[in-house]
C-alpha cells in the first residue's frame, strides 16, 4: 500500500507530481536541492550553483496555451510565448494556488535512493538526502524521479582532435552560458544547431566579430508565428492534423513538411537542409535565417580539427576562432539510484511507456518527464505523474511485466532501424503519446461520443489546437473548468495582443460555422478509423513532429 510519495525535484515535472499525489490522497515530500521551484527555468546568474539554468534570454518554444497545466490555464494576459521569468511566475500561482510549497523541502538534496532489503513484498525505499544540517534518512513507499533530462552536459571533445591539446582559446558547453557579455570582438564558434545552438548564434551576432555555426546534419527552421500570426503550435498540433498522419503515407505528409518549411525561405540556398535529407532536426527560431541572409552568422559544416588558433573544417576551409560553444546537449543521469535500478534501462525506452523500470519487483519507482514530445514536455510530465500516482493510489493498474518487457522490446526494434536510435527516442509525437498514457489512466477524451451530446465542443477539440485541457474532461481528476477552457483558448491568446485595438467589422464566424458544419463527416469517418486501427506512438515516423 502506498502511502508516503518522495518526490525529487521541484522544477515543472515536481510541482505536477506534488499535485496529483495529493489528488489521489497521497503523502508527498519534495526535496529540491535549490532555494526556489522552476528547476531548469529558474533562472541562475552564475555557474557556480553547481546546476542547469537556462541562458538569460530565453524563450519558451511552446505557447501558452499548449503547455500551461490542464486544470490551470496562464493568465490571459501573459504573452503566448513566456520569457523565463514569466514562466516561473507562472509556476509560482500555480504552487500558491494548490498550496504545494508546504510540501517542498529546500535547500536538500537528494545522496541516494536505495531498495530496502524487504523491497521484493513491500515496494519501499531508504532515501538519504543533505541539508547544512547535516544527513537524515527516511522511508517512502514510493519515489517520483522528476531532475528531469538536461542535468549532465554532453561534452564530446574526443570527436573535435585537438580542442584539448592544441586551441589555446576559450572552450565552453552551452550549460555555462548565460548571456553576451564577454564575447564582445570575438570570433565565435558554435557546435550544433539545435534550438540552444540557434538562440546562442543569433544573441552572440549581436555583440561578436563573426559567428560560425557549425551544423553536422540538416536542419529545418520554424517560426513560432504561424497562419495570421497565432503561435505556430496552436495551428498545427490538432487532431485533424494527426488523422492526417495517420491517413496519409509518411512520404506525401515529408513532403508536404518540407515545402511548408521552404515556403518560408529556402533552406537549401541557405545551406540548412534539403528536401533529400533523410536526417534532419528541426528548431525553432525566428531570426537564424535574417542573421544568415545578412552575414552576421556564418553556416559551416562539421569541424574537422582545431589548431591553436582555428577551427580547421571537413570542406578543407579554416577560420580563425577566440571562443567555442559546444551546443552539443545532454546526458542523462541520475546518480543518486542505486546501480541495481540504474541498469535497468539505458534511455527512456528502456523504460515502460518511457516511464517504469518493468523488471522492478515492484512499481514504486517512476521517472517523470524523461521524454522530448514533438510538444510541451510539461504537459507531458503532467500526464504522467496522474496516471502515476493513480496507479500508486491503486486506482489505475500495470500489465504484467513480461507485456511490459513486449512492449519495451518492440519499441527498441523499432529505434534500431533509424539511423540514430538515441535521437529517434527524444521525439515522440505529442498527441499520440498524450491519448496513450490518457487511455491508461481513464481519461482520454471521447470525441466522437462528443459529437453526439456536445458538437461544438467536439469540432473544436478535432480541429483546434489539442490542449491540455481536454485531458481533464472524463475521468479522474475531471475539472469542471475544462469546456470553458477549451472554448475560450484562442480569446486568451489574442488578449495580450490587443493593446492596440483596430476596427475589423469583418464577422468570419459564419464562415467558420459552415466549414465545421462541412467537415462533420470527416470527424465521422476520423473517429471510427482512430477506434479501430489506432497507430502506436512508440512507431517513429518520418514527419510526425511537423
Amino acid at each position: 500500500m502506498v502511502r508516503r510519495v518522495a518526490v525529487i525535484g521541484a522544477g515543472a515535472s515536481g510541482l505536477a507530481s506534488i499535485k496529483c499525489c495529493l489528488d489521489e490522497g497521497l503523502e508527498p515530500t519534495c526535496f529540491e536541492r535549490n532555494d526556489d521551484i522552476g528547476g531548469l527555468w529558474c533562472f541562475a546568474d552564475t555557474v557556480d550553483c553547481g546546476r542547469t539554468s537556462v541562458y538569460r534570454s530565453v524563450i519558451a518554444n511552446t505557447s501558452k496555451e499548449m503547455s500551461c497545466f490542464s486544470d490551470f490555464p496562464c493568465p490571459e494576459n501573459f504573452p503566448n510565448f513566456l520569457p523565463h521569468h514569466q514562466l516561473l511566475e507562472y509556476f509560482r500561482m500555480y504552487a500558491r494556488h494548490f498550496d504545494l510549497l508546504q510540501h517542498i523541502r529546500f535547500k536538500t538534496t537528494v545522496l541516494s535512493v536505495k531498495k530496502r532489503p524487504d523491497f521484493s513484498t513491500s515496494g519501499q525505499w531508504d532515501v538519504v538526502t543533505e541539508t547544512k544540517a547535516g544527513q537524515e534518512s527516511h522511508i517512502f513507499d514510493a519515489v517520483m524521479v522528476c531532475t528531469g533530462y538536461y542535468q549532465e552536459p554532453l561534452l564530446p571533445l574526443a570527436s573535435f582532435p585537438g580542442i584539448e591539446t592544441c586551441f589555446k582559446g576559450r572552450y565552453l558547453h552551452s550549460r555555462e552560458y548565460r548571456d553576451a557579455e564577454g564575447f564582445q570582438g570575438k570570433r565565435v564558434l558554435v557546435i550544433g544547431v539545435g534550438n540552444s545552438g540557434g538562440d546562442i548564434s543569433v544573441e552572440l551576432s549581436r555583440v561578436a566579430a563573426k559567428v560560425f555555426l557549425s551544423a553536422r546534419s540538416s536542419t529545418w527552421v520554424v517560426s513560432r508565428i504561424s497562419s495570421q500570426g497565432f503561435p505556430f503550435d496552436m495551428v498545427i498540433t490538432t487532431r485533424f492534423t494527426h488523422f492526417l498522419y495517420w491517413l496519409l503515407p509518411s512520404a506525401i505528409m515529408k513532403r508536404i513538411g518540407f515545402w511548408k518549411f521552404n515556403s518560408w525561405f529556402n533552406h537549401t540556398n541557405y545551406g540548412l537542409a534539403s528536401v533529400k535529407s533523410s536526417k534532419f532536426n528541426i528548431i525553432i527560431n525566428e531570426e537564424l535565417p535574417f542573421c544568415i541572409l545578412s552575414g552576421t552568422v556564418v553556416l559551416k559544416p562539421n569541424v574537422k580539427e582545431f589548431t591553436e588558433s582555428s577551427a580547421v573544417f571537413e570542406d578543407g576551409t579554416s577560420e580563425n576562432i577566440d571562443v567555442v560553444v559546444f551546443t552539443t546537449g545532454y546526458v542523462f543521469s541520475f546518480p543518486f539510484l542505486e546501480d541495481s535500478v540504474r541498469s535497468l534501462f539505458k534511455h527512456s525506452c528502456s523504460l515502460y511507456k518511457c516511464i517504469f523500470p518493468a523488471q522492478l519487483e515492484k512499481p514504486t519507482l517512476a521517472i517523470i518527464g524523461l521524454v522530448q514530445l514533438t510538444g510541451s514536455v510539461m504537459v507531458g510530465a503532467e500526464m504522467q505523474a496522474r496516471w502515476v500516482t493513480g496507479i500508486f493510489a491503486g486506482s489505475n493498474k500495470l500489465p504484467p511485466v513480461t507485456k511490459m518487457m513486449a512492449d519495451i522490446s518492440k519499441k527498441e526494434k523499432q529505434l534500431a532501424k533509424s539511423n540514430s536510435p538515441e535521437k529517434a527516442n527524444m521525439w515522440i509525437n505529442f498527441i499520440s503519446y498524450m491519448d496513450e498514457i490518457a487511455s491508461c489512466a481513464g481519461v482520454k477524451p471521447r470525441v466522437l461520443r462528443l459529437l453526439l451530446t456536445d458538437p461544438r465542443l467536439a469540432l473544436t477539440m478535432f480541429f483546434g489546437p489539442c490542449s491540455p485541457y481536454q485531458y481533464r474532461l472524463v475521468g479522474r481528476g475531471r475539472w469542471s473548468g475544462a469546456r470553458s477552457a477549451i472554448l475560450t483558448q484562442w480569446q486568451r491568446a489574442l488578449k495580450p495582443l490587443q493593446t492596440r485595438v483596430l476596427d475589423d467589422s469583418s464577422d468570419s464566424s459564419s464562415s467558420l460555422r459552415w466549414l465545421c458544419l462541412l467537415a462533420l463527416p470527416a470527424v465521422l469517418v476520423a473517429g471510427f478509423l482512430l477506434s479501430k486501427y489506432p497507430r502506436p506512438w512508440w512507431i517513429p515516423r518520418a514527419g510526425s513532429h511537423l
